[in-house]
């Protein structure tokens, strides 16, 4: 794999506005990039951003004229951060339950989907780059907090191992991001320890500058992807035990 260097390059990160998204945008700013393109569904989210170097795109992930739009004016990428992602369903009964995971789906496979298709040639042409996807250690072993979102996710992750083969003959790196649960808007609701986006942020950028293929950038990630590596059977069953004392 290709080492990526942050400084002077040309990065774009989705969901850019907030939680982790801005998070990296703000870091990525600090490590001295060339160029930034934050893209968000709203650019109005963006205003706070205020540095030269950062490039405001209108993005939302399903659209595909927006996405074909912001790859095109983003021709010169050579980092993505695919990091927008949505959570809704908490279960896998009642009737709003399917409209919902295929909305998981929409942003969190087909979104990524949908950038890889249009900026795989151009980080070919700009001398292979890199690709990181946000997914999530609910991707490697379902955690039934959030069972659909989790499933999105192992789709997720089963792309990005795909593309790290296909894409490998352009000398694009192909990176996947596995967190445990993070400060943000999207785990409010969830009453367990949290990592900041921040520091989450860094280890990402970190691990991608160290070379890594997947990164695991918290303390629980990385506790479960011992538990995982080790025997993702024993995996399920500590995941579906803490559900259970979870409901006591």
């Amino acid at each position: 794999m290709t080492i990526q260097t942050i400084k002077g390059a040309v990065a774009l990160v989705t969901g850019a506005n907030r939680g982790l998204g801005r998070a990296l945008t703000e870091e990525l700013l600090n490590r001295g990039v060339k160029k930034l393109y934050a893209a968000a569904r709203d650019p109005q989210a963006l205003q706070g951003l205020s540095d030269d170097r950062v490039v405001g795109l209108r993005l939302d992930v399903t659209d595909d004229d927006q996405v074909r739009g912001a790859m095109e004016a983003a021709s010169d990428v050579e980092i993505v951060f695919s990091n927008a992602g949505l959570a809704l369903g908490t279960a896998i009964v009642g009737s709003s339950v399917l409209d919902q995971a295929k909305r998981e789906m929409e942003v969190n496979y087909f979104g990524p989907l949908r950038l890889l298709q249009r900026v795989a040639p151009t980080l070919a042409r700009n001398g292979g780059g890199a690709f990181v996807t946000v997914a999530s250690v609910a991707g490697l072993t379902n955690v039934p907090f959030l069972p659909t979102y989790a499933a999105s996710k192992a789709a997720l992750h089963s792309l990005t191992q795909a593309a790290r083969v296909l894409l490998a003959a352009q000398e694009t790196s192909v990176i996947g991001v596995y967190p445990g649960p993070i400060d943000t808007d999207m785990s409010r609701a969830l009453a367990i320890p949290k990592t900041s986006a921040r520091d989450v942020a860094i280890a990402i950028l970190e691990g991608l500058e160290a070379g890594q293929e997947d990164i695991l950038p918290d303390a629980f990630a990385l506790e479960f992807g011992r538990s995982f590596e080790a025997s993702p059977k024993t995996s399920e069953r500590q995941v579906a035990a803490m559900m259970l004392a979870a409901a006591a």
